[in-house]
């Protein structure tokens, strides 16, 4: 999830204590939505909530762009970027170069171990990692300097491979808090419950959802299919430039991944662009990539066509590094 929540909710007395969950960015940007606004949400059988308080945050080769049409404008540039555990020290990232134009579609794939997870989540500033060289350039400012939240209201938007529940916040409340927090972010008047309603209600065939998830807890009592279809009605609310797709295909069955094929393909404009960490080859042959990256020990060693995935698997990737 592009979003990382740190939520608590408040309720009568005879309701359990706050929830509050772990390994969250220690800085939050901060939104309360009123009883009046959430309960409009809320069936009559459902208890409301009182108040919600949610934080939101905002993820040795030549640089590669290898068959890319450089007159396109540049959504994404990494140069050089390194990065360590901010624990241990440990080295994970060791210069990692590549460019994203706006409206392409970039794959990366790599054995475990890789920095293909890792690399994704210093882009949306986790706080489990260090960056120590490089830099990192996102619709022409530094996206190194933003805190976690700023780049995810700057239009950054990551899927987990295993998104969080959030028992008290239902994803209606949840979503509309996201969107008008981007809204104000762009300068624009936030929406009210109603309108909020209507502009959600179309996305939701988008992914094929139902309209009772709206009052569903975040994520709470999900399988792995809904989760990733909350995932990327997440992101056809909230419109970012850049969608990370952390193995969005994981855990998924052949109908569940062609929801969220046809949904990702839905929300592609010649604007906005989508960065997919995956391990195989079927995701790539239903959102197919503009180039594919092979990463390796913290590096991307080599960028291809799609036929790049077939390489893979048919030979794997003793074939790629022994070239």
């Amino acid at each position: 999830m592009a979003w990382q929540i740190q939520c608590t909710a408040s309720s009568p007395p005879a309701s359990p204590p706050p929830f509050t969950p772990k390994c969250l960015p220690p800085r939050s940007l901060f939104f309360t939505l009123s009883a009046t606004s959430s309960s409009r949400f809320c069936p009559p059988h459902m208890p409301s909530l009182r108040s919600v308080t949610c934080s939101l945050s905002a993820v040795e080769s030549p640089t590669s762009t290898a068959g890319l049409d450089d007159s396109k404008t540049p959504l994404l540039e990494v140069k050089g970027l390194t990065a360590v555990i901010a624990e241990t020290k440990q080295e994970i990232l060791k210069g990692v170069n590549l460019v994203v134009h706006q409206g392409e579609i970039h794959a990366i794939m790599g054995k475990n171990g890789s920095g293909k997870s890792t690399f994704s989540k210093v882009l949306v500033g986790h706080p489990d990692y260090e960056v120590t060289g490089g830099s990192v350039v996102f619709k022409g400012e530094n996206l190194l300097d933003m805190e976690p939240e700023e780049r995810s209201l700057a239009g950054l938007f990551m899927s987990f491979q295993a998104p969080i529940e959030i028992p008290g916040v239902n994803n209606i409340d949840f979503l509309h808090m996201a969107y008008n927090a981007r809204r104000k972010k762009l300068g624009e008047p936030e929406l009210g419950p109603l309108e909020f309603y209507a502009y959600i209600y179309p996305k939701l065939d988008l992914v094929n959802m139902k309209t009772d998830f709206l009052n569903r807890n975040v994520n709470e009592g999900f399988s792995g299919g809904e989760r990733k279809r909350n995932e990327i009605l997440q992101l056809a609310v909230l419109g970012a430039d850049l969608a990370i797709l952390d193995e969005i295909d994981s855990g998924l069955d052949i109908d569940a991944l062609r929801d969220v094929a046809k949904a990702v393909n839905g929300l592609l404009t010649p604007k906005n662009s989508v960065l997919m960490i995956t391990h195989y080859r079927r995701l790539l042959e239903v959102i197919k990539p503009t180039c594919i990256h092979i990463m390796e020990d913290g590096r991307i060693i080599k960028t291809g066509d799609s036929s790049l995935a077939k390489v893979l698997e048919e030979k794997g990737y003793t074939s790629i590094s022994a070239e």
